[in-house]
């Protein structure tokens, strides 16, 4: 199944593969201050393949706190939050916001909620090693 997601005014995109097409897509809201401010609620498959493309890379803010293992892309112009990506040994990983899927059956989505507080940094890349999207492009338009 090929997933896209956009930010709201499509300046920041993603093309998900989730292989073999999924029955249920885990939908993870974080409780964290950040994720809570913008309702993110985060998806990945450790066997996806991911996208991102940013289309003006002037208006991607990446924002990290906490233990700044991670960057949440933001787009600039409408204050969305489609993908957060983490670089764990030289690899890319990286979780998308459900909320920025385009065409996608939302009973798909099998809602939880999710906290990570007290995790060390060891402990939460080791995390983003198994469970995130392990095959990410990051990709900037010029001109």
């Amino acid at each position: 199944m090929l997933i896209h997601g956009t930010c709201h005014c499509g300046n920041l995109a993603f093309s998900l593969t989730w292989d073999p097409a999924p029955t249920e897509i885990p939908a993870r809201a974080c409780t964290c201050s950040f994720c809570t401010a913008h309702g993110a609620v985060w998806t990945s498959n450790p066997q996806g393949t991911l996208e991102i493309v940013a289309n003006d890379p002037a208006l991607v803010s990446r924002y990290a706190f906490g233990t700044r293992t991670a960057q949440f892309l933001t787009c600039s112009r409408c204050g969305v939050v489609p993908a957060c990506i983490s670089e764990v040994q030289g690899h890319l990983y990286a979780v998308v916001n459900v909320n920025t899927f385009r065409d996608v059956d939302t009973a798909l989505f099998k809602h939880g909620s999710v906290s990570f507080d007290g995790e060390d940094a060891d402990t939460r890349l080791a995390r983003r090693q198994r469970y995130w999207i392990g095959d990410v492009t990051y990709r900037e338009n010029v001109g």
